[in-house]
């Protein structure tokens, strides 16, 4: 069965997305679960796994491409595909040319239909549990679809059938279900395809429409098989080939000649209405084609698409900058203790395998400050009229990668300690840089921090990231001659470790007052690191 599979919603909103790489070649074979391409949304690069077990016989997308969610970007040769039906779903040649190949794609209801024949009009297409919980709902007598999913987006688990089956104390009642699930097929990495067929006998055409749905992880991939405008189209296997290899839909070429009624298409037939084709093709869709041409390239300049990551960073930005009025206060810190209480960690911090640098210990000041100035804790719900105060401690980290900035999120920072910080903070990082977060770990922050240090600048302007209130800028550490005070009043000059902070705010909600107590906290505990750990 060949199949249309199209791009899937990946949630959040997300209309299209960029193909980012392919996976996989025409003609490989794919299994169930395997993943084909990467697709790049205006949240993250996101893997799309193949729903199936076959072989790919056409991408319809090329590298850099945008694709609409719902559109369909491969073809996949399903040979093993079965659909569960009492009746018979061949259909006879009308045509007694050995030669002569016969396809039926209507998707109407004939007049011996029954709508309750159909497996689409049980619930077993909502339902998703890996293979291992399916076969153990059967040995158990369980109606699957009666199990409440308590996984991931409603995945059943062996626990919850369990659970059905003390609640209900009740061994058998899932047995006739089991019949209307006998459809499902199960991937051997735990994703669900569900093939769902409505067939009607009709004389010699048999009436076939058949949906499938998948999962695989957190990616929901929904397919479906073309209606075909021709009920029956009758063609040479030498022609269908061709059609194949240009992609031409055969039930919508006009033909020049009819056998037993129904439309033949000859090789004449498709050669016109392809020419036909390719002379209403757009210049834009013409040049792609061309595979020896610098896409974007026109007298000394080159563009490029302004979409994905890149795009939704730069809306996100704009909308920032013109719907909260930004104020930023600057502050010096001299962390020459810090610098000092690092460094006697470092052999500490090798032995556990954590890459130990000044990151944490700055986000712990920062919680610090939070819980002193709450307010930059905050968020403007500017539709209810209300200023929301978090009560958990999210802190987004500013990551330079090479889609553009983005921004993971550490959870709960005040419950972790400086190792378990270093530790899950370079694993977010490394995950954006590498584009494996998913949209959950970079969302729900309540503070950010950009360390724009790293890179060598001291001062900066950063830009909120909303509905966050606060976003805290972090200079390189540079060595600077400071005038120091001693216990008995003295005064010397000395050369300091001296590093700037930049707090950018919503003047909306955030007073300038709050935001120097708030950065004279985190000056505090980072000149003092002892205070961090007590």
């Amino acid at each position: 069965m060949t199949l249309e599979f199209q791009l899937p919603d990946v949630g959040e909103g997300i209309a299209e997305g960029e193909l980012v790489d392919w996976s996989v070649a025409e003609g490989d074979t794919v299994e169930e679960g395997q993943v084909i391409a990467e697709i790049e949304t205006d949240k993250a690069v996101v893997d799309v796994p193949s729903p199936t077990d076959g072989t790919v016989l056409r991408r319809k997308a090329s590298k850099g491409d945008a694709i609409s969610v719902g559109e369909v970007f491969v073809v996949i040769d399903d040979d093993d595909a079965e659909v569960s039906n009492s009746h018979d779903n061949s259909t006879e040649p009308v045509d007694n040319d050995p030669d002569v190949e016969q396809s039926s794609n209507t998707s109407g209801s004939g007049p011996e239909a029954d709508p309750s024949e159909s497996p689409a009009s049980t619930n077993s297409q909502s339902i998703f549990a890996p293979p291992s919980v399916r076969r153990l709902a059967r040995e158990l007598g369980v109606s699957i679809a009666e199990v409440e999913g308590t996984g991931v987006s409603g995945r059943v688990t062996g626990g919850d059938v369990y659970a059905h089956t003390e609640n209900t104390g009740s061994t058998s009642s899932g047995k006739q279900h089991q019949e209307s699930n006998k459809d499902d097929t199960e991937g051997s990495d735990g994703s669900i395809s569900h093939i769902t067929s409505d067939t009607s006998p009709s004389g010699d055409e048999g009436v076939h429409k058949a949906t499938i749905a998948s999962e695989a992880g957190a990616n929901h991939l929904q397919s479906s098989q073309v209606v075909e405008e021709r009920d029956v189209t009758l063609a040479t296997p030498e022609v269908r080939r061709m059609a194949r290899e240009r992609d031409i839909n055969l039930d919508v070429v006009p033909s020049s000649k009819e056998r037993d009624g129904k439309a033949f298409v000859t090789a004449e037939d498709l050669e016109a209405y392809d020419q036909k084709a390719q002379a209403t093709q757009s210049p834009s869709d013409a040049s792609r084609d061309e595979g020896d041409q610098d896409e974007g390239r026109t007298d000394g300049v080159i563009r490029e698409p302004y979409r994905g990551i890149r795009k939704s960073i730069g809306e996100q930005m704009a909308e920032s900058k013109f719907s909260a009025p930004h104020v930023t206060h600057f502050e010096e810190v001299d962390v020459t203790e810090l610098v000092e209480v690092r460094n006697r960690l470092l052999d500490t911090a090798n032995e556990q395998e954590v890459s130990l640098t000044y990151l944490p210990f700055i986000l712990k000041a920062c919680i610090a400050g939070l819980k002193e100035n709450p307010i930059l804790n905050a968020s403007l719900d500017e539709e209810n009229e209300e200023v929301v105060k978090k009560q958990s401690y999210n802190i987004g980290v500013a990551t330079e990668t090479d889609a553009g900035l983005m921004v993971p999120v550490v959870d709960d920072v005040d419950q972790k300690g400086i190792m378990k910080l270093a530790s899950e903070t370079n694993e977010l990082v490394e995950k954006a840089r590498n584009r494996s977060i998913s949209v959950d770990e970079m969302r729900g922050g309540t503070f950010t921090v950009s360390n724009t240090g790293a890179i060598g600048g001291e001062f900066g302007t950063p830009i909120l990231n909303p509905p966050e209130s606060g976003v805290l800028a972090i200079g390189s550490i540079k060595k600077k001659p400071r005038v120091v005070t001693d216990d008995d009043g003295t005064e010397s000059i000395e050369p300091r470790q001296i590093m700037k902070l930049s707090l950018s705010f919503d003047h909306r909600i955030v007073d300038g007052a709050d935001a120097a107590r708030f950065t004279n906290t985190v000056q505090e505990f980072l000149e003092q690191p002892e205070l961090l750990i007590l």
